[in-house]
């Protein structure tokens, strides 16, 4: 995507764990910026680039290790803004002439809190309007001289240069990490930053839309394009996108393995079909899956299954398109940030959440990639922006081999059958409980066991469900959500109830880590 026309903002990469949530307050501020390793930004990329601001992030290593990560000299040449974040400080001080110390005794990890030091600062307009701010650090070296032309303007008891800023330059530096929620007044610091910088906020999804249906008729050109169409947010809104810049063109192939929640086929392909008017192949293909798994129990071995039928079936069904020279996946910029090593190291392979991994190279197709530069949540305002209904855009996540990993052990078409009823009755409980937008994942799972019971005054013996909903920012961690005892009683009689073939109810209580989100 050509962002030449928005101004951009530069966040070179130091390693940080939490390197995307600087890129994702800074987008939410309507400020468009990139993250690029320290090792990758050259003097000639830097010209190129143009940033408006540079942000220096946080990272694991020290400026004493050998070979330790540092800017480019020439950074600090560009005459713009420039703002250092814990290890992003402590480098630019070595760099600009101060000292930094190992940590001896002064490390702070964890919460703390920063008390104002010298003159008023631009960077902290809105700040202590107490007598202290609540902060996150997580540093063991830090810095014990700043650097000439530096004063500081906050210390906290183990960081007494915890904000500093040379004025003149534009040149600010902090130990601790706004970026992160446990830092509550961190967005108004990025807000400040970018105001000095002189951002215009420009970056917007209407703006993105435009210039996105540009791009891909630049790329596309006259040929045809294949969409593997999942269903989820993140394919729905690329087909969407493409669909209003290449029309007809487009062919999305939609592969119902069996595995989806109830009327959820019925539902995606009357969506794209009648409201959206789209061309769609409905690959039906319940019976090859659900065949090949019968009597399958290993998870991996699932999911191994799932996948390569998944790729057979989509190039069957795309082989019958005559000329498609490309293939339209809904990579993500999180995707793209993780296929770059900071350290110069081998590169991740790239998640694909449509399961099409491979196929460009097999079928000799060229890739269209349209929200390679969003994170999901601008994925979300993006599907906004085009239409789609809030009730789909809000939808929570579903993994791509669907009930087989929320049905532990062997799967049949009765145990689906039972699941599918259980998890609408769980979802309808939530919506009604208006609790669904507070939840990031809800689904139930059916267990391989069965239980005794009396219903009726008679002995049953069927299946046990345990019900998961998980709070979370990313996925990455998540928590289990405080459902009150009310809502679980009434939930479990309704699902006992109203669904034939489960007679227990369970609630999951782990966190992710120790467990994770999905069963398997």
């Amino acid at each position: 995507m050509d962002t030449s026309d928005h101004d951009r903002l530069l966040i070179l990469d130091f390693g940080s764990q939490v390197t995307q949530l600087i890129a994702r307050r800074l987008r939410e501020l309507n400020v468009y910026c990139e993250i690029h390793p320290f090792n990758a930004v050259t003097d000639d990329f830097l010209k190129a680039f143009a940033p408006k601001a540079v942000i220096f992030s946080g990272g694991p290593a020290s400026v004493f290790a050998e070979g330790a990560p540092m800017p480019p000299a020439s950074v600090f040449e560009l005459g713009v803004p420039i703002l250092g974040i814990c290890y992003g400080q402590q480098v630019m001080m070595h760099c600009l002439g101060g000292h930094v110390e190992r940590g001896k005794g002064t490390a702070e990890f964890g919460r703390a809190y920063v008390t104002p030091g010298g003159t008023k600062l631009d960077l902290l307009e809105g700040w202590f309007e107490t007598d202290r701010e609540q902060v996150w650090m997580s540093h063991g070296d830090h810095v014990s001289k700043i650097a000439p032309g530096f004063e500081v303007y906050g210390t906290s008891p183990n960081a007494p240069f915890a904000v500093t800023a040379d004025v003149n330059r534009h040149f600010y530096a902090v130990q601790f990490h706004p970026e992160v929620h446990h830092t509550p007044n961190g967005a108004r610091l990025y807000e400040n930053f970018v105001r000095i910088a002189g951002f215009k906020g420009d970056w917007t999804m209407g703006a993105y839309r435009e210039e996105a249906i540009a791009r891909i008729r630049e790329q596309v050109g006259s040929e045809k394009v294949i969409c593997a169409l999942s269903g989820g947010v993140d394919s729905s809104v690329a087909a969407i996108l493409l669909h209003e810049a290449i029309g007809d063109q487009l062919t999305c192939v939609f592969v119902d393995h069996g595995l989806l929640r109830k009327n959820e086929a019925d539902e995606v392909v009357t969506m794209f079909r009648e409201h959206y008017n789209l061309p769609l192949i409905h690959a039906d293909e319940a019976d090859l899956f659900l065949g090949e798994l019968e009597g399958v129990s290993d998870p991996e071995t699932k999911r191994k299954i799932i996948g390569r039928l998944f790729i057979d079936v989509f190039q069957k069904h795309a082989d019958e398109i005559d000329g498609v020279k490309f293939l339209a996946q809904g990579t993500l910029y999180p995707d793209v940030i993780e296929s770059v090593s900071f350290s110069g190291g081998p590169s991740v392979t790239i998640k694909s959440h449509h399961n099409v991994g491979g196929l460009p190279e097999k079928m000799g197709l060229s890739l269209v990639e349209p929200l390679r530069e969003l994170f999901k949540d601008e994925v979300r305002a993006l599907g906004r922006e085009l239409g789609l209904p809030p009730s789909f855009i809000g939808r929570h996540p579903f993994p791509g081999p669907g009930l087989a990993i929320r049905c532990p052990g062997e799967i049949t078409r009765e145990k689906l059958d039972i699941l599918r009823e259980a998890d609408a009755v769980y979802i309808d409980q939530i919506r009604r409980h208006g609790l669904y937008d507070e939840i990031w994942q809800a689904f139930a799972a059916i267990l391989p066991v069965r239980t005794v019971g009396v219903m009726g005054d008679h002995r049953t013996y069927d299946y046990a469900c345990a019900l998961r909903a998980v709070t979370s920012v990313d996925g990455m961690t998540a928590d289990y959500y405080p459902f009150s005892h009310e809502f679980l009683g009434e939930t479990a009689t309704r699902i006992i109830n109203e669904v034939p073939g489960i007679n227990r109810v369970t609630y999951d209580i782990t966190s992710k880590p120790p467990g994770t989100i999905e069963w398997e």
